[in-house]
């Protein structure tokens, strides 16, 4: 007898008729169309099954992209899972696929937004577990946004029209998540558990970075201080223990190094030869020569090239990387981390610049060609200043006069409508096309736009409310769009599961069901404009 977790319809209800066959009249009141249906819209039954099917969506988009650079994909940050179910939702709507969209969860918005210690920086300050939590939260509500659609599917169907293709090809919301695991929550042992459970939630791809755990900054503030590399490829074996473990043998690393913004380490490793990672990882500590018998008591001493050297050696007992070493340890934590099981890379940049990026990733090319990259597209840069300033900077290279620009006001809205800000701007929207052909990147986020776009709606919308425009606010900013750009929880009683539960009542209790979705229920005041709207957007598409 075939497995009930058999998602096709076909299968699902030959199971449920078999099992009813078997247990005999107990089971009368089980119709097997009915549970059938509820076996497809809930295809994935839990976190692993959903790990495993996502780890193989990125390894085949891994493979493509390795064939063509125009394959690299995309995500946005997502701090709830309504925020997660309403961008793939969008995504299914507007580009008819979620083929090459993912998800990222960030470390930062758990912090800020998520930490029963309230709002925190991003210091790896908040629970282990909100980490999970939120992987399997975001999948509950993918799960959800299945249900619902094939549940509208499956009533389309009940009265009259033609949808069983539809149903039989339906494309899940369920897409990969890359989640950030910081640097690991303390030793390997605590990254190994951590890791286990984020699998377990459903992230079949899990990033980590080579700061110290227990000093870990934002990698876009200062005062990060990194690991030397046995302690991060310790780190990167516990995650491919945990992926090894659960049975997702594919499993997704993603090594970030912040060693571009980094100035200093914690450890000063033990070189067992010359040439070994800890020597080379030795050679980037700024040290000073030094006589035996000016050393002073307790100093840490150090032999390069037949001379005695002092470490550089901070009040805090930190040390310091020689300065422009900083390019040097990035390509060296890449290439090692590559040669050591991760699977995709991750650099901080402190500016949104391809061909920086780009010499640092051809470096790392030279040694691994199928190095990959993924880039944070981060909101901590001005993206608008960065990019009228690389535009200056070619104007004035081909010679153009550029007396009219203020290069130190280059953000002022009076060049808006300039032919810099054109060309800033053009540069901007192909950054992503750009990065990926040159420059190895093969997934392009967002880390925080969710954050952001929370923010700039309340501030709108709050704007008019409280002011002149009262109610009119609303409708006018909020309500009448969703209506007319067909954003699906206009109706939220419906996204909310409403309509879905009234059927599985129906399901369970047959006409004495007490459903919510009667002809009181206000949400019918939408029915003809959403069809209306459905029309158009079949239409257009």
């Amino acid at each position: 007898m075939k497995n009930l977790a058999q998602s096709n319809y076909s299968s699902a209800l030959e199971t449920v008729r078999s099992l009813k066959a078997k247990y005999g009249n107990s089971w009368n009141a089980i119709n097997s169309e009915s549970a059938a249906r509820m076996v497809t819209q809930n295809r994935f039954k839990t976190g692993l099954d959903i790990a495993k099917y996502t780890a193989d969506i990125m390894r085949k988009d891994m493979t493509e992209y390795d064939a063509d650079s125009s394959n690299y994909t995309q995500s946005l940050g997502c701090w709830h899972g309504f925020v997660a179910q309403q961008k793939m939702i969008a995504v299914k709507k507007h580009h008819k696929t979620t083929n090459k969209s993912y998800l990222y969860l960030s470390g930062w918005m758990v912090a800020a937004l998520r930490s029963e210690f309230g709002p925190l920086p991003d210091q790896s300050m908040h629970e282990k577990t909100a980490v999970p939590s939120l992987i399997a939260e975001i999948y509950d509500f993918l799960r959800q946004a299945d249900a619902i659609e094939l549940n509208d599917l499956f009533k389309r169907k009940e009265n009259g029209e033609d949808v069983q293709d539809q149903i039989d090809n339906f494309e899940t919301h369920i897409v990969p998540i890359i989640a950030d695991i910081d640097a690991g929550f303390g030793n390997e042992e605590a990254t190994y558990l951590l890791t286990k459970k984020m699998i377990e939630a459903g992230a079949c791809a899990i990033q980590i970075e080579n700061q110290v755990s227990d000093a870990k900054q934002c990698g876009h503030q200062d005062g990060k201080v990194t690991v030397p590399h046995e302690d991060f490829i310790a780190k990167l074996n516990a995650i491919r223990y945990a992926f090894l473990e659960l049975g997702v043998d594919n499993g997704i690393i993603v090594a970030r190094t912040d060693s571009e913004g980094a100035g200093l380490t914690q450890k000063l490793p033990v070189s067992q030869e010359k040439g070994d990672l800890a020597s080379q990882y030795l050679a980037f500590v700024e040290a000073e020569e030094i006589a035996i018998q000016d050393a002073k008591e307790d100093d840490v001493l150090l032999k390069r090239e037949g001379k005695l050297v002092r470490p550089v050696r901070l009040a805090n007992g930190l040390y310091k990387f020689k300065e422009g070493s900083n390019i040097d340890r990035v390509v060296l934590d890449c290439i090692t981390s590559l040669q050591n099981g991760a699977d995709l890379l991750w650099i901080e940049t402190p500016t949104p610049n391809v061909q920086q990026i780009a010499h640092m990733v051809n470096r790392v090319k030279e040694v691994v060609p199928n190095a990959k990259l993924v880039y944070n597209n981060s909101p901590s840069f001005n993206w608008t200043l960065n990019f009228r300033n690389q535009a200056y900077d070619e104007m004035l290279a081909e010679g153009e006069n550029m007396s009219e620009y203020d290069r130190n006001n280059l953000m002022d809205a009076e060049y808006d409508g300039s032919e810099l800000c054109h060309l800033a701007d053009e540069k901007i929207k192909t950054f992503q096309i750009d990065g990926a052909r040159k420059a190895g990147i093969f997934h392009h986020l967002i880390t925080l736009p969710t954050y952001h776009t929370t923010a700039l709606h309340m501030n709108d919308l709050t704007e008019g409310y409280f002011g002149e425009e009262g109610m009119l606010a609303y409708v006018k900013g909020v309500q009448r769009q969703e209506i007319r750009k067909g954003v699906s929880c206009v109706k939220h009683q419906r996204m909310a599961g409403s309509d879905l539960g009234d059927d599985h009542k129906s399901f369970f209790a047959g006409d004495k069901a007490l459903k919510a979705g009667g002809e009181n229920n206000t949400s019918n005041q939408f029915k003809e404009m959403s069809e209306k709207v459905k029309t158009k957007v079949a239409k257009v598409a």
